[in-house]
């Protein structure tokens, strides 16, 4: 027995602990059992991540031999009006979805926490966009907004109302867009609601009600203060999905595009920032500049995310103080 395997007790020596790795080969099967997705994750996932990292400082048209360029992709990034163009893009998109869909998933919840009759019925109705294919909705969203035969036209004209050119002009592909993304997102936050107002105690509202509060007051002054955390956890999953926003952007505008099915329609009013990456990388084989674009989203979307949750917690502090 070695010293580095005693253990000293005031009554001599107690026995030597576990020997290293026996673990391990006591409970193999539980690490094989979880072993393949480890090496999925390494294969798919880590090795792509570091390779694009790498690819991003070097010019590679998909053949032959890359060529280190060093930080000249970076550069040519930060002066690239187009790659701005593409993150003004997605900022306006995500404001027009965002905080709409915010608002009426909490709206819907609140219906849905008060329904008596047939509430599993609306939760999986509204839970249904959500699982049909993106591509499939874009397609429908393409017709209703069609700008001569689409349904949302012939009911402003039935209401006298002029019809809009949709996806024709920049603020209507984003408009449209927003749309989209709404219809798609606002019943998966509106179940996550849910469960945050059904974890509020009966007994809050019971008290209130003793006070004289009514439904309207019970809402703003108990149900919308005790759900922050939860408005807080779909704010950040909201900003980070909605950031690398493209699939509603590709398939609406790659009809309406005359140059390139990737270009982002009338005016580039689509082109969100995944969407250029796809086009440069893709479309044009600039493998590396794609790349660094890439890693241009990725800490813009990390910059914003952490902006959105330090706002929001910070109000929650600055509440909590007074």
């Amino acid at each position: 027995m070695t010293s580095a395997t005693r253990v000293m007790t005031a009554s001599g020596v107690r026995p030597s602990a576990r020997p290293r790795g026996r673990g391990l080969i006591r409970h193999w099967p539980m690490y094989v059992a979880i072993a393949p997705f480890f090496l999925l994750f390494l294969g798919f996932g880590l090795f792509p991540t570091a390779y694009s990292l790498v690819l991003s400082f070097q010019d590679w048209n998909g053949l032959g031999t890359a060529e280190w360029t060093g930080i000249d992709n970076y550069t040519r990034l930060f002066t690239d009006g187009t790659f701005w163009l593409s993150v003004r893009n997605t900022f306006v998109i995500f404001a027009l979805s965002t905080f709409p869909m915010l608002a009426i998933a909490i709206a819907v919840a609140a219906l849905l926490n008060n329904a008596v009759r047939f509430s599993t019925a609306f939760r999986i109705a509204y839970f249904v966009p959500n699982i049909t294919s993106v591509v499939a909705m874009a397609v429908l969203f393409g017709s209703i907004f069609g700008e001569n035969f689409g349904l949302a036209n012939a009911a402003l004209n039935s209401l006298g109302l002029p019809g809009v050119q949709w996806l024709s002009t920049p603020f209507g592909i984003q408009l449209t867009i927003s749309i989209l993304i709404t219809y798609q997102w606002t019943g998966y936050n509106a179940i996550i609601f849910l469960a945050g107002m059904q974890s509020i105690g009966g007994e809050v509202y019971e008290a209130a009600k003793l006070d004289g509060a009514g439904p309207i007051r019970s809402f703003f002054s108990i149900t919308l203060p005790l759900l922050r955390p939860t408005i807080i956890f779909v704010l950040v999953v909201s900003t980070v999905t909605g950031m690398q926003s493209f699939t509603e952007a590709q398939v609406l505008t790659a009809s309406s595009s005359t140059t390139n099915p990737n270009s982002g329609g009338a005016g580039q009013g689509g082109l969100t920032m995944v969407l250029y990456f796809y086009q440069q990388a893709f479309s044009y084989n600039r493998f590396g500049y794609g790349a660094a674009i890439a890693w241009g989203v990725f800490l813009i979307v990390v910059i914003f995310t952490i902006i959105s949750w330090r706002f929001t917690a910070g109000k929650k502090e600055d509440k909590a103080r007074a």
